[in-house]
């Protein structure tokens, strides 16, 4: 079971990992020992592999760094889903392989909620059987995370997902 940890609107990138805490400043081998310490201390000694993060409106707002994506990606997050993401940081939590879904329909799940979580049918099912059924990722972005990441996949492959090798 994977525990949900809901966040509000407008979570920026120094709320998931405040600069001070970047890696050059605590060392790679910490940093995400820090994630949300100001916004929320108890995430980063609680959370377990497999959590799911739910965000509001405008999800990753703020500078484009990707180490706040890299720290939750540490901490092994199963996803994210919010209603809408800052189009660079979404583009960073796919990169790095972290599933990010956009939704309404999760605006009635409750923090600490247990619910199981299917990324690659873009399910969460809750204790009580409802199903909230997100929009599956597309096959090239399910390809690429089977994989680890699309950074991971094209590194082992020389091309990104969905491209046949043969384009160019």
């Amino acid at each position: 079971m994977a525990r949900v940890w809901k966040f509000g609107d407008s979570i920026n990138t120094d709320d998931i990992l405040p600069g001070k805490y970047a890696p050059f400043m605590v060392g790679e081998d910490v940093f995400h020992r820090y994630a949300f310490a100001h916004f929320r201390p108890d995430f980063a000694p609680n959370v377990k592999s497999g959590d799911l993060l739910i965000g509001g409106k405008n999800w990753g707002l703020g500078s484009s760094r990707e180490y706040a994506p890299m720290a939750l990606r540490r901490l092994h997050i199963g996803g994210i889903v919010a209603q809408s993401y800052a189009r660079i940081h979404y583009r960073n939590l796919l990169n790095l392989g972290i599933p990010a879904f956009e939704s309404m329909a999760v605006t009635v799940l409750e923090d600490g909620e247990n619910v199981q979580f299917d990324r690659n049918a873009g399910q969460i099912v809750r204790e009580s059987g409802e199903i909230i059924q997100l929009t599956p990722p597309p096959e090239f972005l399910r390809e690429a995370l089977e994989h680890g990441s699309i950074l991971e996949f094209y590194k082992k492959f020389q091309r990104f997902p969905g491209e046949t090798g043969e384009e160019g």
